[in-house]
């Protein structure tokens, strides 16, 4: 691969944000991976999920153009995680604009950051549009518009559905977008884009969607009220690209994670060549993208745990755990990696530097709690081998110690040759298959909504969160504050800081304060205003690296003054009956409700 280029990660995220800041946008900071009050998904995946109220219509603070570099986390493909271009957590550069410019202007922006801000040649680039259908034409403007900068014809594409139209279901917001690939090719790019774009070497680098139509129940096509423009560039991957890079891992946002693990292996031999297709160099690879992962989801607010992300984190560090066993590193290595992450991520990401020591406690205690899984599951092995007739032990039982105690099939083999069994690894394959397939159905219904449940009860509960996190801070203190939220139609879901479990009093307090507020039916109304302003004035807001310059405040009088996104009811009054029906701890110093409207 050549490269005219040579570009850091941090380079190329400030050019990025100095790029759009300078065409008018505000510049606002990254969300936290977890999703604020959506149900559909578990982590924030894209950079356009945290701006979903806004897409829709909601007024943003900041005005209608914005851009950032947002922290994403998708999960879908963990077990791909270590080839050349699969990462748990990665950071999209996107700009937005809400009811602003359209796609021409649009085009013209991104024609200028590529050839003007990055200096790449025009014959390196090429451009796909949408190839129209039935119910929409061909998009000759687009086309004409990439044209008009010099973009030889044949250098464009009119691909179909499958390539060039984003939808984010069967229903609701959808448009054509324009893709843009760069030659990764080490002679000359093809001088037809129409005839090549399948060729590898054209790697996608940027994707603009111009969000126009809202696609109804019965399929018809009707225009948005606000079309917006939503873009997105993954920042590792494009980074990679413009060095002339073969993998992520070989960019400078993964090289000083990859020289420590390698120092504690003692094994600098696999920095020679990091993409090798070895099993050493892929264990080192998943090392590194789960453990930098593992920093971002801990610094953001979740623990490990056996149900949602905190299972997810759960599974990131002991799988990076059980790759260090294959690599020879010594145990209790997690933790050490905490000052390289906050090192490359934390001038973007100032959370990570706040929260370093509670990372390394964190990555340092679940290390030793799998040290402890391993030594049980050591003893349940041995116990099933009691049970075994013959000399093997099944793809079921190896997988049963995979799923309950973490094992490896590797331990688990290592053990039965100790006993002189064998293991069916053909049935562990097929059991974890099947888990896996499963997973993945539960992963992809997680994120199906895509855009954020507007139902009537969502917002009702949503609206009950804010009474509760205040009617909490009245009777238990106002060291209570906000660790998560969750709500479902069906019931509310709030994580809050305090360390002991409720007593009925205070749980009969809690549910009367929000029950006065309801009766009270106080209408609830939102302003922007500076974020200082909004602090003065006695707002409460917990989750300050997410708020740019500007916040909305929700205001119900005496009962709740919130900084939040919205939506919310439009009064206190048609919320129902409040109820508490469970409170349990979540993890060390949180405590979690489950809350009801009747």
């Amino acid at each position: 691969m050549n490269s005219p280029t040579s570009i850091t990660t941090s380079e190329l995220r400030q050019r990025w944000l100095d790029f759009w800041q300078a065409k008018q946008h505000a510049i606002i900071p990254s969300a936290s991976v977890l999703p604020d009050n959506d149900p559909t998904a578990l982590f924030i995946n894209s950079g356009m999920h945290p701006l979903v109220p806004y897409l829709m219509g909601q007024p943003h603070p900041a005005g209608q153009r914005l851009a950032n570099a947002q922290k994403c986390i998708r999960t879908i493909d963990i077990d791909e995680v270590g080839d050349a271009t699969h990462l748990t957590c990665f950071e999209m550069l996107g700009n937005w604009s809400l009811g602003d410019f359209g796609p021409l202007e649009m085009i013209d922006f991104a024609f200028a950051f590529l050839t003007e801000e990055l200096g790449l040649p025009l014959e390196k680039l090429a451009f796909s549009v949408f190839a129209g259908d039935v119910s929409v034409e061909r998009d000759t403007a687009a086309a004409a518009q990439w044209a008009s900068h010099g973009v030889a014809e044949a250098r464009i594409a009119y691909l179909g559905v499958a390539d060039n139209w984003w939808a984010k279901g069967d229903v609701g917001p959808c448009g054509p977008d324009t893709e843009i690939f760069y030659w990764t090719g080490a002679g000359p790019a093809p001088a037809s884009f129409q005839q090549t774009h399948d060729d590898p070497h054209w790697v996608e680098i940027w994707n603009c969607v111009f969000m126009t139509f809202d696609r109804q129940a019965d399929g018809s096509l009707q225009p948005l009220t606000q079309p917006n423009i939503d873009t997105g560039m993954g920042l590792e991957r494009t980074v990679a690209v413009l060095n002339g890079q073969q993998s992520i891992y070989q960019t400078d946002g993964f090289t000083p994670i990859l020289q420590h693990l390698t120092g504690l292996a003692q094994r600098s031999d696999l920095l020679d060549d990091v993409t090798a297709d070895t099993a050493d160099h892929h264990s080192l690879r998943v090392i590194a993208d789960h453990l930098r992962s593992s920093c971002v989801l801990i610094a953001d607010g979740v623990t490990p745990s056996n149900v949602d992300q905190g299972y997810i984190l759960r599974r990131l560090v002991r799988r990076a755990i059980r790759h260090g066993r294959k690599l020879g590193i010594p145990t209790s290595f997690v933790g050490s990696i905490v000052p390289v992450v906050v090192g490359l991520l934390g001038g973007a990401y100032p959370e990570l530097v706040a929260q370093a020591e509670h990372i390394t406690r964190t990555l340092t205690t679940e290390e030793a709690q799998f040290a402890q899984a391993l030594v049980k599951g050591e003893k349940e092995f041995h116990r099933l081998v009691g049970e075994i007739a013959g000399t093997e032990v099944s793809g079921g039982q190896a997988f049963y110690l995979y799923e309950t105690y973490g094992f490896p099939l590797e331990i688990t083999t290592e053990l039965a040759a100790e006993s002189q069994l064998t293991v069916d690894e053909q049935g562990f394959a097929e059991a974890f298959a099947a888990h896996q397939a499963r997973s993945r159905a539960g992963s992809e219904a997680k994120f199906a909504g895509g855009l954020a449940d507007d139902d009537p009860r969502t917002l009702q509960l949503h609206t009950a969160t804010h009474l509760l996190h205040a009617a909490l801070r009245k009777y238990l203190g106002e060291h209570v504050q906000q660790k998560g939220s969750n709500i479902t139609p069906e019931r509310l879901r709030f994580d809050f800081s305090h360390p002991e479990k409720l007593t009925p009093e205070q749980k009969q307090a809690v549910e009367q304060y929000v029950n006065d507020a309801i009766a009270a039916d106080q209408p609830i109304t939102h302003r922007e205003m500076p974020t200082d302003e909004a602090f003065a004035a006695g707002a409460l807001g917990f989750f300050g690296h997410k708020y740019g310059e500007r916040v909305t405040v929700y205001d119900m009088g005496e009962w709740s003054v919130e900084i939040c996104g919205g939506p919310h009811a439009a009064s206190t009054g048609e919320l129902g009956k409040f109820r508490i029906a469970k409170e349990k701890s979540s993890s060390k110093g949180v405590r979690r409700i489950r809350g009801v409207l009747e």
